[in-house]
């Protein structure tokens, strides 16, 4: 049977449930956003419900134990198709009276380690490349385009850093962000005036001018310490992929 639900985490997590509460034997899980349904074809569409993700939740984490990280990673591999990976790790993680989370012989174990392993460094990425600018409504925003849906995963860390200041970070790939006011975050759409790509360039429009004073002198600086003989572009590139220059003053300002 296909079981469709709205795209987002909570509802995945429902769909575990209802697919086991139901007893539903041999499911197909499809985001609704991609589901073409076709004829004579049996469909469900399952409400999000977040008591019972949250019960998903815990007894994927009681099972899973330490190792329940990667599979909360690898949920957030928003990439289409993943999700029957998913639900057969957990699957096997409910069903079994040990731990097998780290049965790497099992090809869902392994790929749902794989997945994490791939969310956690583009989680990581984000955390060392964002670059916070001021606008002149006081706020420090950053813009992102990550791979997968890392922004709930980047979370603590920049509560952890930036509990002084009011700060937003976007994802413009999946049109939505979080922003911190002093107290507490909260997720925001924002609708953008004029074209997205706009919001990645340092204008005068939109950031104070002590930022822009800012963003130039840190170009000058960066410019003046790099010394042209000594560079390693292959070097440089393994450790700062290109694609993340979008987010470096040092790369976007030109000076």
């Amino acid at each position: 049977m296909n079981v469709i639900y709205d795209g987002t985490l909570e509802g995945l997590f429902s769909v575990f449930y209802e697919i086991y509460a139901q007893k539903i034997k041999a499911p197909l899980i499809f985001k609704e956003s991609v589901y073409q349904p076709a004829l004579f074809e049996k469909a469900m569409h399952v409400e999000t419900n977040s008591e019972n993700a949250e019960r998903v939740v815990k007894g994927i984490k009681k099972k899973a134990g330490k190792n329940f990280y990667q599979f909360f990673y690898a949920a957030h591999n928003d990439r289409d198709n993943i999700e029957n990976d998913l639900f057969a790790y957990a699957k096997i993680i409910l069903d079994s009276q040990q731990s097998r989370s780290t049965d790497y012989s099992n090809p869902f174990v392994l790929k749902v380690s794989q997945y994490g392993k791939s969310v956690g460094r583009e989680k990581h990425r984000m955390e060392a490349f964002v670059r916070f600018r001021l606008t002149k409504d006081g706020i420090y925003f950053a813009s992102i385009e990550p791979d997968f849906d890392v922004v709930p995963l980047i979370k603590k860390h920049f509560e952890s850093r930036y509990q002084d200041q009011k700060w937003m970070i976007y994802d413009l790939k999946r049109d939505y962000g979080i922003y911190y006011d002093l107290q507490k975050t909260e997720r925001i759409q924002i609708t953008f005036n004029q074209n997205k790509i706009g919001i990645l360039s340092t204008s005068p429009e939109i950031f104070s001018e002590e930022e822009m004073d800012f963003q130039e002198l840190w170009a000058n600086y960066f410019k003046s310490t790099n010394i042209e003989s000594r560079k390693n572009m292959k070097l440089h590139l393994q450790h700062v992929p290109k694609r993340y220059w979008r987010y470096l003053s040092e790369k976007t300002v030109k000076v």
